[in-house]
């Protein structure tokens, strides 16, 4: 069963996601419920993309803290797949930290935004440009 929702993983993302962008998810709050549903299914099965926006929703557009922990972890599985916007919001985070779960650890935060710079992330290449000065 594992295996077919892995296979089936990229094409919920993509339904998610095109629903996200749509005025659909405006529309009420359950429909922007399902939506964020379908997002956690194709996260919980793997998917790097879904992963990513959907830690991204989470953590920085979440409410309360464990909504924003939870993105950060589904932020970190994403980065360590090596999506490099995923890698450049982590690299933020363990800059900065983020309640008790992820403490401020440089060292950290230089790797992931090296991981994204070497992928071309803009923001990532201007961080390190200036962090060596």
């Amino acid at each position: 069963m594992r295996f077919i929702g892995t296979l089936l993983a990229p094409v919920v993302f993509w339904i998610a996601y095109a629903l996200f962008r749509s005025p659909f998810a405006r529309s009420g709050k359950a429909q922007h419920q399902g939506v964020m549903k379908l997002f956690r299914y194709a996260a919980d099965h793997g998917n790097r993309r879904a992963l990513s926006v959907y830690g991204h929703l989470l953590h920085f557009r979440g409410e309360g803290v464990s909504n924003r922990i939870q993105g950060a972890i589904y932020l970190q599985r994403a980065a360590d797949l090596g999506d490099m916007k995923a890698q450049y919001q982590m690299g933020r985070v363990f800059e900065q930290g983020f309640e008790h779960y992820f403490q401020p650890d440089g060292v950290k935060a230089k790797q992931y935004y090296t991981l994204a710079a070497k992928q071309g992330h803009m923001l990532a290449q201007r961080w390190l440009e200036q962090s060596d000065v």
